[in-house]
C-alpha cells in the first residue's frame, strides 16, 4: 500500500469530486482515478461510489477514511520530528478566508501575512479557500481547514472552536445622497425599523453580519426584504449609490463612504455590531506549520479597541 494512494483518496474524500481533487494535488485526473482503483483493488473493496453527481465515499470508505488520515498524520510527524533537528518547517495549512474579509478598503490585508509567512517558511504549502462562515465552522469541524477568518453571528463561539476577534464596528447602511431616509444633512443613525419596507442589499445567507441583522429584523417582527446580495461591503455600497437599495455594510471611515458615493447612518434600537474573527480548533491546529501561521495571523491582526 502506497502512502500516496491514501493520500489521494483522502483528497478525492474531502472534494467530493476527481477534477477538484487533481488539481488540489497538481495531478492529471487519469493518474488519479488509477491510483485510487489500484488501492481499492489492493484492498478488496470500492472506496468511492462514482454513479452519481458528485464522488460519496461507499461504508467501507467511510470506515477507511479515519485511518487513512491518522496515516497520513503519522508520516507528517515523522517528517516533523526530523525536521526539528535542521529548524525546517514544511507541511500544509488549509486556510479558510470569508468571502469579501480580503476586499479592498477592508483593513485585513492577509496577502501579506500569506507572503511574509511563505517567504520565511518556503517548503510550507497554503491552501486558501474563499467561503461563508457558515461552512467554514463546519469545515474546521471535520479538519478540513485548520483556521478560518469568519463573521460573527454570535457573541459565544461554537463549541470546540477557539476566537481572537479582530474587526469590531457599528452596523451601518449605506444609502445614496438622495435617499429619503435623509430628512436631514445632520443625521447620523437610523432605527431598524424604518428598514422594514426599504429594499435591502446584503451579504448572504451563512455570512455573520447577516445572521446578526436577520436576527435583529426577526427580533423587531419582521423579516428583511432583500433585493440584491453580495460579497464586499464597498461593492454593495456602490449599489446603493446607484439608487438600488440601501446597503447593510460594517461600518466605513467617512472618506471611504465619500469616494464610494454613499453616506451611512448608524443602525439603532438596537445598535448591532459586525465582528469578524480569526477561528481555529480548541485542541489546536493540526500541526507545528499551521501552528505557526495561526501565531503569525494573531498578531498580525490583535483584538481592536471597541468604540
Amino acid at each position: 500500500m502506497d502512502i500516496r494512494q491514501l493520500r489521494y483518496f483522502v483528497t478525492v474524500a474531502e472534494e467530493a469530486n476527481f477534477t477538484r481533487a487533481a488539481a488540489r494535488l497538481h495531478l492529471a485526473q487519469p493518474g488519479l482515478s488509477s491510483q485510487v482503483r489500484q488501492l481499492e483493488r489492493e484492498l478488496g473493496h470500492r472506496l468511492l461510489d462514482r454513479s452519481g453527481r458528485s464522488v460519496t465515499l461507499t461504508e467501507v470508505g467511510e470506515a477507511v477514511l479515519p485511518y487513512a488520515r491518522a496515516a497520513l498524520a503519522a508520516v507528517e510527524a515523522v517528517r516533523q520530528t526530523a525536521d526539528e533537528f535542521t529548524g525546517l518547517l514544511r507541511g500544509r495549512v488549509a486556510l479558510g478566508l470569508v468571502s469579501g474579509a480580503a476586499a479592498a478598503g477592508s483593513g485585513f490585508d492577509v496577502a501579506a501575512v500569506l507572503a511574509g509567512f511563505h517567504e520565511e517558511h518556503p517548503r510550507v504549502e497554503i491552501a486558501l479557500t474563499e467561503d461563508n462562515s457558515e461552512r467554514m465552522l463546519i469545515a474546521l469541524h471535520r479538519g478540513e481547514l485548520d483556521i478560518a477568518v469568519i463573521g460573527l453571528a454570535d457573541e459565544e463561539p461554537p463549541p470546540g472552536v477557539s476566537l481572537q476577534v479582530v474587526a469590531d464596528v457599528p452596523l451601518v447602511v449605506a444609502v445614496a445622497p438622495d435617499d429619503p431616509a435623509l430628512t436631514s444633512p445632520d443625521r447620523t443613525s437610523i432605527a431598524l425599523a424604518e428598514l422594514r419596507d426599504r429594499p435591502l442589499i446584503s451579504t448572504p445567507r451563512g455570512t455573520g453580519l447577516r445572521g446578526v441583522f436577520d436576527r435583529a429584523c426577526a427580533g423587531a417582527g419582521f423579516r428583511p426584504r432583500i433585493a440584491f446580495e453580495g460579497s464586499a461591503p464597498p461593492f454593495l455600497a456602490q449599489l446603493a449609490a446607484r439608487g438600488l437599495g440601501v446597503a447593510v455594510v460594517p461600518e466605513f471611515p467617512a472618506d471611504a463612504a465619500a469616494a464610494l458615493g454613499v453616506r451611512t447612518l448608524e443602525v439603532t434600537e438596537p445598535r448591532l455590531r459586525a465582528r469578524a474573527a480569526i477561528a481555529w480548533r480548541s485542541d489546536g491546529p493540526s500541526g507545528p506549520a499551521a501552528a505557526a501561521f495561526l501565531d503569525l495571523l494573531r498578531g498580525s491582526f490583535p483584538p481592536p479597541v471597541r468604540a
